[in-house]
């Protein structure tokens, strides 16, 4: 393919991206040095002001700071990033986040998968199309936003994807929580399927039950066992009665489409933290992100822990090794312009994917445009680093594409 092709991002504060198709590829599969430290191998970065080239308007009910991007937005912003799944083919599906912080101001902001592929060499990130997640076939019971049935923001707010061997997705929800079943075009397959026991506050809202969840804590994590059979739904926050900052972890059976009634449980270095993603290693083992609320000077705990289910100190609890602190990654070859130690100082960092046995990926949610952790004042881009790591994860080689 070498043909350069360049395309303008329409919208307000759009930015022109050169889409290098044939420098298009992940670093999976690379050769490795032997670094002793998890170390900086890829830096590439999708300008904030990025949006769906002919879309909707959005943005109409966005209020407060928004770091000079003037609300609302004649298009749709590629924003967010809240999941990943790897194509196996140096590009990747990347889930946008629900809109803009909230149900009540994201009812114009339409949910959708994107297709992205990062350029390591020109530390850009190609936009390569995506699909919108619609219901056109009546599976959600309750009514939505949309009369044409295109779900937004104000409908759900999916923050983790898993990719079937099928090409379906399992989309993991806060308002419910719920799972979503989509086909690879964006269709909902079934209705959504909630966690028994656990009610989110939009849903006790709308249905008059209690909540026992607190608001945007369902499902931020959502790992698919090895052989596809099974998923694991993440909590990000505790639910009511639970210990302060455990964390639910449930398994779901995809053939029966229910909860199997084992859950693991996840416990927080404090109360105050989130997850930001949990993807499989392999049977028994998961990648988990944690981290605080802080942002730039603020930002002090953004790990990803290696977490074990199969629990040897008999605590109750996933087993946790500390991966890498993401403040702290060994940057010798100065990447991306920073210093030899580089940090990724976001609020939200809400993705991690396996590249290769000693490399992965992880990008951060920009929350536009209102997060600033990179700069103060100016709204974040979606940054995509890859790391190498000193010792190799030993994934089941049926997670890697």
């Amino acid at each position: 393919m070498g043909k350069i092709i360049n395309r303008t991002i329409a919208g307000a504060g759009a930015v022109a991206l050169t889409l290098a198709l044939a420098g298009t590829a992940s670093v999976a599969g690379g050769h490795h040095s032997k670094v002793t430290e998890p170390t900086l191998t890829g830096f590439a970065s999708l300008p904030a002001g990025t949006f769906v080239p002919g879309s909707e308007p959005s943005g109409s009910l966005v209020t407060g700071n928004t770091n000079g991007f003037a609300a609302p937005f004649a298009d749709q912003p590629i924003q967010g990033f809240s999941g990943i799944a790897d194509n196996g083919d140096g590009t990747f599906d990347v889930l946008s986040d629900n809109g803009y912080g909230n149900q009540a101001n994201s009812g114009d902001f339409l949910l959708r998968i994107q297709k992205l592929a990062p350029v390591f060499r020109t530390n850009q990130v190609d936009v390569l199309g995506g699909v919108n997640l619609t219901d056109p076939a009546g599976k959600v019971p309750w009514k939505l936003t949309r009369p044409d049935r295109v779900l937004t923001g104000a409908d759900f707010d999916v923050e983790s994807i898993v990719k079937a061997a099928d090409g379906s997705y399992w989309i993991g929800d806060e308002f419910g929580p719920y799972l979503l079943h989509f086909d690879r075009a964006g269709r909902l397959l079934a209705a959504p399927t909630p966690l028994p026991g656990v009610i989110a506050p939009e849903t006790a809202a709308r249905t008059g039950a209690t909540a026992t969840l607190g608001g945007s804590k369902g499902f931020e994590g959502l790992a698919q066992s090895p052989d596809g059979r099974y998923l694991y739904a993440l909590l990000e926050g505790t639910v009511t009665g639970d210990a302060a900052g455990r964390l639910r972890f449930n398994e779901f059976d995809t053939r029966t489409r229910q909860y199997t009634g084992k859950r693991l449980a996840y416990q927080l270095d404090a109360p105050a933290h989130a997850i930001g993603d949990a993807i499989a290693v392999d049977k028994d083992r998961f990648l988990i992100i944690e981290r605080d609320n802080g942002q730039g000077a603020t930002a002090v705990n953004k790990k990803i822990y290696l977490a074990d289910k199969r629990d040897r100190n008999r605590d109750g609890l996933l087993d946790k090794t500390l991966v890498v602190d993401l403040m702290k990654v060994a940057n010798p070859r100065k990447l991306g312009g920073f210093g030899t130690t580089f940090t990724f100082p976001f609020q939200t960092i809400e993705d991690v994917v396996i590249l290769d046995a000693k490399t992965i990926a992880v990008l951060n949610d920009n929350n536009f445009p209102f997060s600033s952790g990179r700069t103060a004042g100016v709204a974040d881009n979606n940054e995509w680093i890859t790391i190498e790591l000193p010792a190799s994860l030993r994934p089941d080689k049926r997670v890697l594409k």
